[in-house]
């Protein structure tokens, strides 16, 4: 089968010529791993499926890439069979909001780049919404030159340079290898990879993976590219120094600290599921994730979810994930076994992780009384360190009503507090009161066109 032009995804509807209502029998937000594979197996079951996603091509961050050539082997292998498939892919469109009509069915309004609003009804929703990455303040975290570790990987892959530079990447997480080795053979002088995670724990874990050899492979393929940097376990950042931007670090073991110049920092504390679609349609969430039963359905029927926002993972869960959730939003009744078992075998590599890589306690206490801890609303520890919960400090303090609507600061004052990051409301991103006016004319009239007549092929 002779392969699709390398930039398939440009050949979806155009941004600024998305009809204003639409109509579909499966809609999935996010076209990441877990949302392609919805998207595919959904229409290959002769479902009419719309794909919304935020950014120009599909992928999502772990698949972040500017042409088909730019991928590997398996992730092209997706992009092709989504271009083969009959879903409509609808890039630069942002969902602001997402209820159930008068009629049973749901309707997900969203926001096209550059204005204007669009709605779309369908009979089940697939939630594919990511991650984030998880930050916790420490003095200098907000110093120009330190970026999250996906962020860093993120610039990467968009074009941006680093060779020459001296990174340190200081964190935890599997995440932190492949950045490293990406960094070290783009050109960067990889300084120090500082994993808090204690040595009994990662060995631990990397003994566990015996009943997964490709995953030691990829482990030992990346330490390899970087092979010449230290990297050093139970070690974190515990201060940032610079006038204008960061040029150097302090990391410490608990016992001895010590000084390590650098002209950027990549850190982060793992990922958080973004969930606030989820919250917003009715779904339970659990210890950071979205619940679901074994179809992947969420406490809210005709409502699936699928990938990192059930809990994270890695790529091949959120690819096995997103098939049983597109299957069985296009009406099958349980799961394919061999997906079902693959699926519980990943699972317990994900929990696994999750063990290996938790937050330690002195991480949790770097923040100072002076430290900024919501940057969008310039606040700092103290000034909530004594309230009660973040609607106190939403109130007080404006800490989680900037522009990131708590995205950051939330989970980081969920970790140092224990507080609950409260509910989510309409709309999810900041919104042009004129594409929720739009939206809202649309939701009143008449019905969107039936979901049942044969969709655009996505092949011109």
């Amino acid at each position: 089968m002779t392969s699709p032009p390398e930039s398939f995804a440009w050949r979806s509807t155009p941004t600024d010529s998305v009809p204003a209502s639409l109509a579909a029998d499966v809609v999935v937000v996010g076209a990441g791993p877990a949302g392609i594979a919805a998207a595919v197996r959904a229409a290959d079951a002769g479902q009419r499926v719309i794909l919304l996603d935020e950014s120009p091509n599909a992928g999502g961050q772990i698949w972040r890439h500017r042409t088909r050539e730019t991928l590997d082997a398996d992730a092209r292998r997706w992009v092709d069979r989504l271009a083969r498939s009959r879903t409509e892919v609808h890039h630069g469109v942002a969902v602001v909001d997402a209820m159930r009509d008068a009629g049973g069915a749901f309707a997900i309004v969203a926001e096209r780049h550059g204005g204007g609003a669009v709605v779309v009804r369908a009979r089940a929703v697939v939630m594919a919404t990511g991650a984030r990455e998880r930050f916790l303040p420490f003095p200098g975290w907000t110093l120009p030159g330190v970026v999250g570790i996906g962020g860093a990987q993120a610039l990467l892959k968009q074009g941006v340079s680093f060779s020459g530079k001296r990174v340190v990447i200081a964190g935890t997480g599997p995440l932190m290898l492949p950045v490293a080795a990406s960094l070290s053979t783009a050109g960067a002088r990889v300084e120090l990879v500082a994993e808090q995670a204690s040595f009994a724990a990662v060995r631990e874990f990397t003994f566990s993976l015996i009943l997964h050899p490709e995953t030691l492979v990829h482990a030992a393929l990346y330490r390899l590219a970087f092979a010449r940097t230290p990297y050093a376990l139970s070690t974190w950042v515990s201060a940032a120094a610079g006038t204008d931007r960061v040029t150097s670090v302090t990391v410490t073991n608990g016992r001895s600290r010590r000084s390590v110049a650098c002209d950027v920092l990549c850190t982060g504390y793992g990922l958080v599921p973004n969930v606030e679609l989820a919250r917003l349609l009715g779904c339970d969430v659990a210890a950071e994730r979205t619940v679901v039963n074994e179809r992947q359905e969420t406490t809210v029927s005709g409502v699936f979810a699928a990938g990192e926002m059930t809990g994270v993972g890695g790529v091949g869960l959120s690819l096995v994930e997103g098939e049983i959730a597109g299957a069985c939003a296009a009406g099958a009744g349980r799961p394919d076994t061999s997906l079902a078992r693959r699926r519980t075998s990943l699972q317990h590599v994900a929990r696994r992780l999750e063990r290996t890589f938790v937050v330690r306690p002195e991480i949790r206490s770097l923040a100072r009384h002076d430290t900024i801890v919501c940057r969008c609303e310039d606040v700092r520890h103290d000034a909530v360190a004594s309230l009660g919960g973040s609607r106190q400090a939403k109130l007080y303090t404006r800490a989680g009503m900037g522009a990131c609507q708590g995205r950051v600061c939330g989970p980081a004052l969920e970790l140092l507090f224990g507080w609950s990051l409260g509910t989510t409301r309409s709309p999810l991103e900041p919104v042009r009161v004129s594409t929720l006016r739009a939206a809202a004319s649309v939701l009143t009239s008449s019905p969107a066109p039936s979901a049942t007549a044969a969709p655009p092929s996505t092949e011109s």
